[in-house]
């Protein structure tokens, strides 16, 4: 894993709080923004993974919390947000990366399912982003009147820019979530100088989110297309610092795809030397052909 290119220092002061915060990506983000300066709440339903969270952050010198809580049950979210603030005097970083995952084909999936999913990461997104918001807008408790609004992140994917196999319930949740992030962009960036924005990862190793999404039997097949490669959890972490320090202060309203350009991808349908050999023919007839009135192919 490479160094990170930011300061240390960069998140000073700062208090971040992130749902499913404990593992994966989650808590590659919450372990560097920690190294980086900031004091770390994380929130999530299972307990050990919370605990063992936060102990290995507090074993690096970083000021950590866990909470547990549903980030699709308003209650939760105010008493983690509010626990949160209690401890740490307040909150400048939202990341929402609590999420749910898994293949199957649209006609097995059951409207139970497709909720379960779309509760986790769109209902629940929102959910924290509106109970957080009196602590992230400008002003906030704990913060200077004169300094600036907070940052949320929230974590989606691209799997919603074309079309996905078997991946009905998550696409439409990270398409709820691009949506939320915009318009909480527009509408908080505005009123309460709150900027939002979102991070669409792509494959990233040792992770639930690859293991569940594209296990190695189906990975095998993944490795032949263009531009396949598998990220690490830092590259996304790097991504939020960016966002979250003073580097990425006038960016608002984005989704940053983080993904090598997977999602761009596209078979080859000719080599380039198959190319290059039809530009010639096909220049060699197009000078050949006779100058004058096309004929009428009626």
């Amino acid at each position: 894993m490479a160094e990170s290119p930011f300061k240390a220092d960069i998140l000073k002061g700062k208090v971040a709080l992130l749902t499913g915060g404990g593992s994966g990506i989650g808590y590659e983000i919450s372990l560097q923004l920690g190294k980086h300066g900031a004091s770390i709440a994380i929130m999530g339903r299972r307990k050990h993974v919370l605990d063992s969270a936060v102990a290995e952050l507090q074993s690096l010198g970083i000021p950590a919390i866990g909470l547990e809580g549903d980030v699709r049950k308003k209650e939760d979210a105010t008493r983690v947000v509010e626990a949160t603030v209690k401890h740490f005097g307040r909150i400048d970083i939202l990341v929402n990366a609590a999420a749910g995952n898994f293949l199957v084909p649209a006609e097995d999936l059951s409207p139970k399912g497709f909720k379960t999913v779309m509760d986790i990461d769109a209902l629940g997104t929102f959910t924290m982003c509106h109970e957080a918001l009196k602590y992230l807008k400008k002003g906030g408790q704990g913060k200077d009147p004169s300094s600036s609004g907070g940052l949320i992140i929230n974590i989606s994917a691209t799997l919603h820019y074309t079309a996905s196999w078997y991946q009905i319930h998550v696409s439409a949740a990270k398409a709820a979530i691009d949506s939320l992030t915009r318009n909480l962009a527009l509408e908080w960036g505005t009123d309460y100088d709150i900027r939002v924005n979102g991070i669409a990862p792509g494959p990233i190793g040792d992770t639930t989110g690859l293991s569940k999404l594209a296990p190695v039997e189906i990975r095998r097949t993944y490795e032949s297309m263009p531009l396949y490669k598998v990220g690490e959890k830092w590259d996304i972490a790097m991504a939020a610092l960016y966002l979250a320090c003073d580097a990425g202060k006038f960016v608002n309203g984005l989704t940053m795809a983080v993904d090598g350009g997977l999602w761009l991808s596209k078979p080859r349908t000719y080599s380039k030397d198959m190319v290059r050999q039809m530009s010639r023919a096909v220049e060699k007839r197009s000078r050949d052909a006779p100058v004058g009135v096309p004929k009428s192919k009626l």
